[in-house]
Formats: structure tokens, sequence, C-alpha cells
């Protein structure tokens, strides 16, 4: 399991800037961010070197953070790398509640998944044989 950093933020000029600054300034690495947005606010997950640092960074300047638990999974860097994942995800009945991905090496892509079961996903995959990431394996 990965822990994620998952950010409120105002959809207004400047807060993702200022968010990057704030980690910037902690000393907190990100090797993924990806943003949902509405008109009001913005949802942003960033996968870094130092989760919790990041979070107390945050809350610091007043931004609501939190840390959740997400699967990282290494798959191929190739074409059906991820529907061959997902695949793995239909037989055992798990549903996905979100999801990016990133690559990091050149064979290798890093899928990042909320998922409705982490625990009985974890077993399943690596019996499968997927690889699950943790952050060591990002530096």
């Amino acid at each position: 399991m990965l822990e994620q950093v998952t950010v409120f933020l105002e959809n207004e000029k400047g807060r993702l800037s200022a968010l990057t600054r704030v980690l910037a300034d902690a000393g907190v690495n990100m090797y993924a961010l990806t943003i949902a947005e509405t008109s009001d606010y913005g949802l942003v997950r960033i996968v870094c070197d130092k989760p919790a640092q990041a979070v107390d960074a945050l809350r610091s300047a007043d931004m609501r953070a939190i840390v959740t638990k997400v699967l990282a999974v290494a798959v191929p860097n190739r074409p059906g790398g991820l529907a061959d994942l997902l695949d793995a995800f239909e037989e055992l009945d798990l549903n996905i509640e979100y999801g990016y991905c990133f690559s990091v090496h050149g064979d290798e892509a890093v899928d990042v998944l909320k998922v409705s079961d982490a625990p009985r996903a974890c077993v399943a995959l690596a019996d499968k044989g997927y690889r699950l990431v943790d952050t060591a394996d990002l530096a």
C-alpha cells in the first residue's frame, strides 16, 4: 500500500503554485500529481517521498490535506499493460474508485488505484504475479 496525499484546493489562480511551493519549502519531493476539478475546487492527489510531512506542511499553510492508502501496482509499460491489470480486477470482482498512472522507468509503469477491498486485492494481485510498489521503489 502506498500513502497518497489528497488536497482539497480552491479553484483560484495561484493556489496550485502555492501548494507546490509549500511542499518544496518542506523538502517534499513529488513523484506524481493529478488534479480533478470543478468550477469551485480541485482535488489534488500527490504521490511523494514524505506524505506525513507533506500533510503537516500543507495544513500549516491552511490547506485541507489528508493521507489516503492506495494500491500502486507495477505493470509492463506497453500497450495493454493497464488492460491486463484491470482484467485481473474484473476476475476478483473488485471496484476501482479512481486511478491514475505514471512511468518512472522505461519498461515499467505504475498504476495507482483506490479500490474497494485493498487487502484482498494485494494478496490476489501478488498471486497473479503483480508487484506492489511502495515509496522506496520510486526514489
